[in-house]
């Protein structure tokens, strides 16, 4: 995508820099029905937040341009404040990738899905949801696949109704379980976890603070202890522990995408249990 005439000279360079100084920093090029009609260029800039958190930071600007986007970058990644106001209001901003030029599936699925979300997202009246056309971010087979941020959770194979429930929070939360993919503010093995709790509580669980770490690895890999602890609003807390087995049945070795030219092994992982470790429950009365 970034080799495209419409991106300058100065952020491809950008792009390369951070790649080969191995950065954990993911480019995307963004785009919606809006963005075409406006003067400015939106740079979007979400990042981790440490310990407990339900989601990521954001930042917005509205630039003159796209040639301005490498250096306001540059100083960001560099902890210099730049010259451009940043946009404080809050929005929801969801990512469909359309990339059709980097896997097929997301030309068939992810373009009209696109389409579809953002006629019915009018339809609905939800303030501050923008929806996005997206280059690459990964997991083609599972177009039309979408990031929801600022929490940063992923899902795929979606359709109207599952997406519906997403955007509203609403319906069965077991629609979930097939088209949910994670959560990337979590280490990659315990969202399946992550997943396990968001269907034991529910709605409720997308308004709490979380986070996880490893705790215990086998050698081969096959098993992991695990642990997640979660903020309640109400300012109680738990900690919940699991074990993770290799899913033997679910772990497969395949092409990622339509233009790869080797299989990978691609390692899942059940959960063989899952118990409350500590719990710190606030509550509160009131006396008239």
């Amino acid at each position: 995508a970034f080799n495209s005439k419409w991106v300058p000279q100065n952020l491809r360079i950008l792009v390369e820099e951070v790649k080969r100084a191995k950065l954990p920093i993911r480019f995307l090029l963004i785009a919606n029905d809006l963005s075409h009609k406006v003067n400015h260029t939106t740079l979007l800039i979400y990042q981790k937040e440490k310990g407990l958190s339900n989601g990521y930071h954001k930042q917005e600007f509205q630039l003159a341009n796209i040639e301005q986007v490498a250096g306001v970058v540059q100083k960001w990644i560099w902890g210099i404040d730049s010259n451009f106001k940043v946009e404080t209001s809050t929005t929801r901003d969801i990512l469909v990738c359309t990339h059709g030029s980097h896997d097929k599936c997301c030309a068939r699925y992810g373009a009209p899905f696109y389409f579809q979300i953002t006629a019915n997202n009018a339809d609905l009246c939800l303030e501050n949801v923008r929806i996005w056309k997206s280059s690459h971010f990964g997991g083609h087979r599972f177009a039309p696949t979408i990031i929801d941020l600022p929490e940063g959770r992923y899902y795929g194979r979606l359709d109207q109704d599952s997406f519906r429930s997403i955007l509203t929070r609403t319906g069965d939360i077991q629609c979930l379980h097939p088209v949910y993919r994670g959560w990337g503010i979590l280490p990659a093995a315990l969202q399946v976890l992550e997943r396990e709790l968001i269907l034991y509580k529910g709605w409720d669980w997308f308004n709490y603070k979380v986070a996880g770490k490893i705790l215990e690895q086998s050698l081969d890999n096959s098993t992991i202890l695990a642990e997640i602890s979660f903020e309640q609003s109400c300012g109680s807390l738990y900690t919940y522990q699991a074990k993770l087995v290799k899913d033997e049945t679910k772990t497969q070795q395949l092409k990622s995408s339509c233009n790869a030219t080797r299989e990978l092994v691609v390692t899942k992982y059940a959960v063989g249990s899952f118990w409350i470790t500590s719990s710190k429950v606030m509550s509160y009365s009131t006396q008239k």
